[in-house]
């Protein structure tokens, strides 16, 4: 079958004008003249898309793609993380010695969505699910270090750590936490990036202090920030 052509005609014209917006802001003209679709049908479909949000417009009143677009790229990007975390995961486990969690920020908190337990001996047992405080924890840190000045300043409100500590999270490219969140419970964490850049989740380790010491990132920040890297560079791929 035709790849442009699935034979549902308002579909591929529909496709045909997001593809278009792909390559930057249109006037209805523009679209016209680069889709062959015809002017009415060509108007009517990209009205139709701006109501569903995968079109909008730009100050100039050309189409431009709508924020929907971006979050439907998202949730895929996310089930792709999910899918590639678990065994990256699992050798950062094996690697380190310790748990290994996977956490993403959901407002003002974050949530653990991927987990590899030690398999023997002490644990620091965080569930899949689990919904942790942004205020504390070296994976909070990484979560808020690379948002716009603004959210920073709001989320070091009642934070444990400072902001001198996530500049130098930025500078060394990893961040790690000493009975910040948890009395006697050290971790490491670093940042997974979406293709554009923007921190989109931490991977982490995290066990006892009396394990992982009051300096964990010498011993493991390499570990950790080579698992992020990994899904970092997993999501990139086409």
């Amino acid at each position: 079958m035709n790849r442009k052509n699935s034979g549902v005609g308002v579909l591929d014209k529909a496709v045909a004008i997001l593809s278009t917006l792909e390559a930057g802001p249109h006037s209805l003209a523009e679209l016209v003249a680069a889709t062959g679709i015809a002017r009415p049908t060509a108007h009517r479909l990209a009205v139709a898309l701006e109501f569903h949000r995968l079109v909008a417009r730009d100050l100039t009143g050309r189409f431009v793609l709508g924020p929907r677009s971006g979050e439907l790229g998202a949730a895929a990007g996310e089930d792709r993380l999910l899918a590639a975390a678990a065994p990256a995961l699992a050798a950062l486990r094996d690697a380190t010695g310790e748990s290994a969690q996977l956490y993403r920020r959901q407002g003002d908190l974050r949530i653990c969505v991927a987990v590899a337990e030690r398999l023997s001996g002490l644990r620091d047992s965080v569930p899949v699910g689990a919904a942790l405080t942004m205020h504390a924890g070296s994976a909070a840190q990484i979560l808020l270090a690379w948002e716009e000045s603004e959210k920073i300043h709001r989320g070091l409100t009642n934070a444990r750590f400072t902001a001198a500590q996530l500049s130098a999270d930025r500078r060394r490219g990893w961040a790690q936490s000493v009975g910040e969140r948890e009395a006697g419970v050290a971790s490491v964490s670093a940042p997974v990036r979406a293709p554009n850049g923007k921190v989109i989740a931490a991977v982490s380790i995290s066990g006892p202090i009396e394990r992982l010491g009051r300096q964990p990132g010498r011993i493991h920040a390499a570990a950790v920030v080579a698992t992020a890297a990994r899904l970092t560079e997993h999501l990139a791929r086409e």
